[in-house]
């Protein structure tokens, strides 16, 4: 079975979105949203399309239009990726513990 050239091995691809999901940043903080634990889920279907299911560090965040689309521009930039549909929750709420061990440090927590 020969592998076309649109078609990516979902591991691979999620280890993509992930990188394009890391170049996204909350404007008031220097640490990417992923590392931030906003990042609840990362679905990768066959056709390569990507869900995303994020939240927001708060309800009242002022970038709260801004940064979801921002995801979904980035990893719309991947090349092979068909559609993206990013949704904001905050089911569970934000909690500083979701952050990844390298935001605490970055941030000061450590």
């Amino acid at each position: 079975m020969t592998e076309t050239n649109t078609q990516i091995d979902i591991p691979e691809l999620k280890e993509k979105v992930v990188e394009a999901i890391k170049t996204v940043y909350d404007p008031e903080i220097p640490v990417d949203v992923y590392e931030l634990g906003l990042i609840y889920e990362i679905s990768v279907y066959p056709v390569n399309n990507v869900y995303v299911l994020m939240t927001l560090t708060s309800p009242n965040c002022p970038s709260a239009e801004f940064i979801p689309s921002e995801v979904k521009g980035r990893i719309q930039k991947i090349q092979g990726i068909n559609n993206v549909e990013v949704e904001l929750t905050f089911d569970p709420p934000y909690a500083q513990d979701m952050m990844s061990e390298a935001a605490k440090l970055e941030l000061g927590f450590l």
